[in-house]
């Protein structure tokens, strides 16, 4: 899994690496001291976490007089089916602040797996997404601006060749990290949110991802989609780069570049949901005292 976020300079994103780590620690440590909140062991998919359309609903508990449930039958390959299918339209809504896609990501932890369709068509839709085109351009007007690529040469010309180039590493690492190998290799694409425990354990745990996965089978396993799609996308980059900056060291600081990217879109995915839900809570509160005071105000009058 590859949310892009940042510029293709690894120095670049190493000190953002740092400083994105330590704004989410910081006010989830705080968080953390002034409430014993323990999320369960086993947390059931929430999507609302993210930005979505699907809207919450309150079940009203069964009295004791209800008729006894029937006994559960086994699913069928086609109920199974439009479930999975209904489990990936709702990931492909989800979106961080509402702007960056969080497709790639599982909030409850579970999961059907993907079949190879699926995988593509989630491919398809990550990088053809508005914001993908959004970020390219960011990383296409740094390059121009520190010059990286003096052999483009400046002007339109120059602009086109060099927002090509970014595009394509992105297509590349993409379509093999994230659609050809986890096919190929039965590995599922999607950053499964873990949303419990410690806050370093939930840093390991999402830094790790970009090394380990889970398989079509669900059990964790390493990462080889990921590691080698990228450096496949190093490779391919090989082709369309100028002469001058090609060979080894171009796929390597490629798939390094990308790799540290993923780790950091993982970040992401993992504690943003902490800070919506914390977003919201504070909304709510503001609005019960307003409507609190108002009413307080009302029968104050004569």
């Amino acid at each position: 899994m590859t949310l892009r976020i940042s510029a293709k300079h690894t120095s670049s994103l190493s000190a953002a690496l740092a400083l994105s780590a330590s704004l989410l620690v910081h006010p989830l440590a705080a968080q953390q001291n002034t409430a014993t909140l323990e999320l369960p062991d086993a947390p059931v998919p929430h999507l609302a976490a993210y930005s979505t359309s699907a809207a919450q609903q309150d079940t009203p508990q069964q009295t004791s007089t209800a008729p006894a449930a029937p006994p559960l039958q086994e699913e069928t390959p086609e109920q199974r089916k439009a479930r999975a299918a209904a489990e990936l339209k709702a990931e492909e809504s989800q979106r961080m602040l509402g702007i960056l896609p969080a497709f790639n990501s599982v909030i409850g932890g579970k999961a059907l797996p993907l079949t190879a369709g699926e995988k593509f068509n989630l491919f398809f839709k990550s990088i053809t997404d508005p914001y993908q085109f959004a970020i390219v351009a960011v990383d296409t007007g740094l390059q121009e601006a520190e010059d990286s690529y003096p052999d483009y040469h400046h002007g339109i010309p120059g602009l086109l060749r060099n927002y090509g180039a970014a595009y394509a590493d992105d297509f590349d690492g993409n379509l093999f990290g994230n659609a050809i190998l986890p096919s190929l290799l039965h590995q599922d694409p999607r950053y499964y949110r873990l949303g419990h425990g410690s806050i370093k354990r939930r840093l390991w745990y999402s830094i790790t991802t970009t090394v380990r996965c889970k398989g079509d089978n669900g059990k964790w396993e390493p990462n080889y989609s990921n590691v080698f799609g990228n450096l496949i996308g190093g490779a391919i980059s090989n082709v369309y780069y100028p002469a001058s900056d090609r060979g080894l060291g171009l796929t390597i600081n490629h798939g390094v570049t990308v790799t540290a990217e993923g780790a950091f879109g993982a970040l992401l995915l993992e504690f943003y949901p902490d800070f919506a839900e914390r977003h919201k809570h504070k909304k709510e509160l503001a609005a019960a005292k307003k409507a609190a005071e108002a009413a307080a105000a009302t029968s104050t009058q004569p």
